[in-house]
């Protein structure tokens, strides 16, 4: 990346946790960066209007759109900008969204600028990444193949319902468990 005339790198960080994103965006102004955050998706848009960033974190799950929708928009506006989509609602169907849609990582909350700083630059897979012996609980699927078909409709949660065959207050109901507090 070129630095700017600041000699700073230009880092978007979008999240809705407001006091979250006041503690990374300090750790990243630590580590040189001029950070900009926003709270969701359409501020996000309206920052970016006037500032193009070199980098974004981006926060999978916040009122609104989701944070993948602003993926490819980020890529649109600068061709080597580097993403690192942070959540605490992790998916396999999330992930691999988020890597087809243009993102160089995807980070699981909790996690601290360092590690985030490090996954900018990981271009190259890890061969030596952990390979569990546990089987996935039916728990864990269900919410994998929820978030899927989330995803396919584009996080209309009614369309998803009715792609589920279930109300949309059941879907709610699902969604509002956290990965963690499944089996």
């Amino acid at each position: 990346m070129m630095r700017k005339e600041t000699g700073k790198d230009k880092l978007l960080l979008v999240d809705d946790d407001v006091i979250f994103s006041e503690v990374l965006a300090q750790a990243l102004i630590k580590r040189n960066f001029e950070v900009v955050t926003a709270g969701n998706v359409p501020t996000a848009r309206d920052v970016v209007s006037g500032f193009v960033p070199d980098y974004a974190v981006i926060d999978l799950r916040m009122p609104g759109p989701s944070g993948l929708e602003l993926i490819p928009e980020l890529c649109k506006l600068n061709q080597a900008i580097r993403i690192v989509v942070l959540t605490g609602y992790a998916s396999i169907a999330t992930a691999v969204e988020a890597i087809k849609l243009g993102a160089v990582y995807y980070l699981t909350k909790p996690t601290d600028a360092d590690e985030i700083v490090s996954a900018f630059h990981r271009d190259k897979g890890n061969m030596e990444a952990a390979v569990t012996e546990k089987r996935t609980s039916l728990d864990r699927l269900e919410w994998e193949y929820i978030q899927k078909i989330l995803a396919d409709c584009n996080g209309n949660i009614s369309a998803a319902a009715r792609s589920l065959g279930i109300h949309r207050r059941t879907l709610q109901r699902k969604l509002q468990k956290r990965p963690s507090q499944l089996g």
